[in-house]
């Protein structure tokens, strides 16, 4: 064998063999001989010439692998999501809010990269759950929900101007007899907060585990505000009750952590544009509310309620998801944005063909540029799924993948999307971890000269 080739695979080997022997470099191991599927589901070719177990040949290809397999559709040449592949990469609690329209509402796609995400780097709790269902297809996978005697406002058509909305975009008003209650199938959390806003003449409102009452919370303070109350749920808990105790309260929602691991909120308003982000919301309280739930991953996800009205797309569309940036950063400077294109998005021809609407495409291109401009990263959702026409192949599918408006997605669509998306993130998370194993390989090996 050549020289060169030689000491190439020997590097190799030792990028890769390091961290197995460097403890201080346990985080940013890429393969395990004896487990290589659980790294990247990649398959290695056998290498008859050379014998299928010659570990150097096997190291040479696995990072060769890693090295070309570019995240699919994901594009982002400026290392956007460095900062969530280096939260991955720590093991602590990751947290992402994924904001978008009818399907995220459902929980629809992120409810699949959630689990998915969570198979892989633990589970860091259920996330953000509304007080009540503003819609009767609101769901969170693993939250049952009831509520009573609540009066909703949704971002975007609010009678209450002040766009003080929370997290989620969603208020609600609520007097003595008003009541939330989540139960948990599966998830086991640590710590329940429940989110409300402080106001002058604020009511109280009470927190129960089980039946067990956790304590009690009064909303009254001088000037509106965000307010939380954290609460520590008893061993085994799997039922929680919100009591509004007197007066009137405004809540959003409340949020079950459980510590290291994933936490994916959804973030969905029915019928939403990229405006509920941009003009809806009060940027001041908007800020407040992302700096505390400190996500390390936001993805702006809309387009396809805009993609019907060219006018809105040719002109507005773009100046509207810049500012949303604009504010997203201005709160959370470290934190990595992903803007998600929409879906593709059918129309039934005269001629009886189902077709791409005629402005979907455009849109997707302009969002793509404007990460660009800004810096954030982008996912090529419309492509990912196969681009022009899909919907009419989804809706031809048996089963179908799409309902008969061509533009919400059937459980098992949903899934393909959200499939494509953690794939797209894991492959970027992949070469992020051989990047940093080369840069702290090579520091190391000058420090030691």
């Amino acid at each position: 064998m050549p020289v060169k080739t030689t000491l190439a695979i020997l590097t190799f080997i030792g990028l890769i063999l390091l961290p197995r022997v460097a403890p201080a470099l346990r985080n940013y191991e890429s393969f395990d001989p004896q487990n290589v599927r659980a790294v990247v589901d990649l398959p290695v070719p056998k290498l008859k010439d050379q014998g299928e177990n010659d570990p150097a040949r096997l190291a040479e290809a696995r990072v060769n692998l890693l090295e070309s397999r570019a995240p699919a559709h994901l594009s982002d040449p400026q290392r956007a999501l460095d900062h969530f592949y280096e939260s991955l990469l720590k093991g602590a609690t990751t947290h992402i809010l994924h904001y978008g329209d009818s399907p995220t509402t459902g929980d629809l796609i992120t409810a699949d990269a959630r689990a998915m995400l969570q198979k892989e780097f633990g589970d860091g709790g259920s996330g953000f759950v509304l007080i009540a269902r503003p819609w009767a297809w609101y769901n969170h996978r693993g939250v049952e929900m009831e509520a009573s005697s609540w009066k909703i406002d949704i971002a975007g058509i609010a009678t209450t101007k002040d766009g003080m909305h929370g997290l989620g975009g969603v208020s609600f008003f609520g007097t003595p007899g008003a009541t939330a209650e989540w139960r948990l199938r599966s998830s086991h959390p640590d710590t329940i907060e429940a989110a409300y806003l402080s106001q002058p003449g604020g009511g109280s409102f009470t927190m129960d585990a089980d039946g067990q009452e956790l304590g009690a919370v009064d909303t009254a303070a001088t000037a509106k505000a965000p307010g939380y109350a954290s609460f520590k749920i008893p061993r085994g808990a799997t039922k929680f009750t919100l009591r509004v105790k007197q007066g009137t309260v405004r809540l959003y929602g409340a949020e079950f952590l459980k510590g290291a691991g994933v936490m994916y909120s959804s973030l969905g308003i029915n019928g939403a544009n990229v405006t509920l982000l941009s003009r809806s919301f009060n940027e001041r309280h908007w800020a407040t509310e992302l700096r505390h739930y400190k996500p390390d991953l936001v993805i702006v996800n809309y387009g396809t309620n805009e993609s019907g009205f060219a006018q809105f797309v040719d002109k507005t569309w773009a100046p509207e998801m810049k500012e949303v940036v604009r504010r997203i950063r201005a709160a959370l400077p470290e934190t990595s944005i992903l803007l998600m294109s929409p879906m593709d998005r059918g129309e039934r021809t005269t001629g009886g063909e189902i077709e791409t609407v005629p402005e979907l495409p455009h849109l997707v291109d302009i969002e793509s540029q404007v990460a660009h401009d800004t810096g954030a990263a982008f996912f090529n959702t419309y492509e990912a799924m196969g681009g022009a026409g899909t919907m009419g192949r989804w809706y031809a599918a048996e089963p179908r993948l799409v309902g008969a408006d061509f533009i919400h997605p059937m459980p098992a669509g949903a899934k393909i999307v959200g499939e494509l998306l953690y794939n797209a993130l894991r492959d970027g998370y992949n070469q992020y971890k051989l990047r940093q194993l080369k840069a702290t390989s090579t520091t190391a090996a000058l420090e030691e000269k």
